[in-house]
């Protein structure tokens, strides 16, 4: 499948997207005003300490308070053996295994001063992720300068190579360091990953020289800006083109590709075009529809995609599609899209997290099996390590993808002031019905008087028209009036009520 990148550049905003077969497979977007954080290194210090959830939340310098899990600090004193094995970037969450963990009242303590890294970016309402395990991410390898560790990428399958690597790596480090061997440096010669070792190795140095007279907290050092990120991260020999529409990133990027992948050559373009880059590719389009509700599949099913603050909702339906031959193969059929479709949209809208996917009853397992099989199958392609369960006798799965930034849809939008990320909002007769028992209430208990309602001009319409009759009772059984005013600045839910 052809592979390439689109890059589009502004004073405020940099996007890349990855095209594979000309359509988005996965999008990056960085804002001058919101910046990524992941990778960046601080020097912090300890707030509180939490033996009920043996974790901490340490002050970085950032607007909320940074969470570190026991598992996640190194006490210098001691030695910690982590088995990574990791595909590219060290997973302290999900892959680090430490036998006997000591209490984290006895590794930390308030007010102590300790050098951490991001992990994880702040997502909703929670605070950024942070370990102790520091970590420097080159093009070949990955440096942990506190562990003494030798991880192979998970999709380096040879085993002669991956005992060549391991070797490599092995005779040139130095003992007591760490390093990640990631996929790209499958068949590289040792000259190419002693490179990246001694860069890596010298720029720890550096960044790791004066930091008992630097105070916490303090940013020590900042991880790549998002397309040099992506370059290092993504970019392959199967990613065929790379194009550009500014003219300093097309420099910039010409002299990152010289200095890290020399040997590598890649066709870059600088776009002169007057349409803008995105739409002449026809990827605003798809960026639109990556923030509906609902996709539509080519047989005429749909998936649709709920995002909450614990789980993402997957269903699907199969819509206007009836098939040709039994229902058991409809339903069959419509599943295997679907998950095709829902393993392309994981990536692109970049879901992370514990994820549901409720596909349609199967009532024979071999088709049960067989949609697990090609889900799992799918999501080969997804970079994100990904768990899935077998399927449930519901037709329900379980699956959990590893999310370390937030999903597009809350990058590029936030919850609707007027409904409060509800999605809905009460009806007009829900309010008037609201209205009236309020008016029964202030009717019974205040004084004689002209009632005065304020409410939204939808709802003051129907009450003056389809609902009059409830309002004519009330005011026939307490002998006064209520003069309706409708406001449009009011929310359809907000209404007011004077006397006087």
């Amino acid at each position: 499948m052809t592979k390439e990148l689109v890059i589009s550049t502004t004073s405020h905003e940099t996007r890349v997207a990855l095209l594979e077969g000309g359509h988005i497979a996965e999008l990056y977007i960085e804002r001058d005003r919101e910046l990524g954080i992941v990778g960046n290194i601080y020097k912090g210090k300890v707030l509180r300490v939490l033996p009920g959830m043996q974790a901490a939340f340490v002050d970085i310098g950032l607007a909320k308070a940074a969470f570190l899990y026991v598992a996640d600090v190194m006490d210098e004193m001691e030695q910690v053996e982590r088995s990574i094995e990791g595909d590219d970037l060290p997973d302290q969450e999900e892959t680090t295994e430490i036998s006997s963990l000591p209490p984290i009242e006895d590794l930390l303590t308030e007010g102590q001063e300790l050098l951490v890294q991001i992990s994880k970016e702040p997502i909703g309402t929670k605070g950024a992720r942070i370990t102790s395990h520091i970590s420097l991410p080159g093009r070949h390898l990955v440096y942990m300068p506190t562990v003494d560790h030798i991880g192979i990428s998970r999709r380096i399958e040879s085993e002669e190579e991956r005992e060549r690597l391991r070797k490599g790596i092995d005779s040139m480090r130095t003992p007591g360091t760490g390093f990640i061997v990631r996929t790209v440096s499958e068949g590289k010669s040792e000259d190419d990953l002693r490179l990246d070792m001694e860069f890596l190795v010298g720029l720890w140095e550096n960044l790791s020289r004066g930091l008992d007279e630097i105070n916490a907290p303090s940013l020590i050092h900042s991880d790549l800006d998002v397309t040099s990120k992506v370059l290092r991260d993504i970019l392959t020999e199967d990613v065929k083109r790379i194009v550009v529409d500014n003219i300093e990133e097309y420099d910039k990027i010409v002299r990152f590709l010289r200095t890290f992948m020399p040997r590598l050559n890649y066709c870059i373009e600088l776009y002169k075009g007057d349409e803008p880059i995105f739409d002449a590719y026809g990827l605003e389009v798809e960026i639109s529809r990556s923030l509906g509700r609902k996709v539509w599949l080519k047989s005429g099913g749909s998936i649709i995609i709920e995002q909450t603050e614990a789980l993402v909702a997957i269903d699907v339906n199969t819509g206007r599609y009836v098939g040709k031959h039994n229902f058991e193969d409809t339903i069959l059929k419509t599943n295997l899209e679907a998950l095709k479709e829902i393993a392309f949209q994981l990536r692109l809208r970049n879901i992370g997290g514990l994820i549901i996917i409720d596909f349609i009853d199967m009532d024979r397992a071999a088709h049960r099996e067989k949609v697990h099989a090609a889900l799992e199958e799918a999501l080969k392609q997804d970079k994100n390590k990904t768990n899935i369960l077998k399927i449930s006798e519901l037709g329900l799965v379980e699956m959990t993808r590893k999310r370390v930034r937030e999903s597009i849809g809350r990058t590029l939008c936030e919850p609707c002031p007027y409904c409060e990320g509800k999605g809905y909002v009460k009806g007009k007769l829900t309010v008037i019905y609201e209205i009236l028992r309020e008016l029964h209430r202030e009717m019974a208990d205040l004084p004689a008087g002209n009632i005065t309602l304020l409410a939204h001009p939808g709802v003051a319409g129907l009450l003056l028209d389809e609902e009059r009759c409830g309002l004519d009772e009330l005011e026939q059984r307490y002998g006064r009036t209520v003069s309706i005013n409708s406001r449009p600045g009011f929310h359809i839910e907000q209404f007011e009520i004077a006397v006087g």
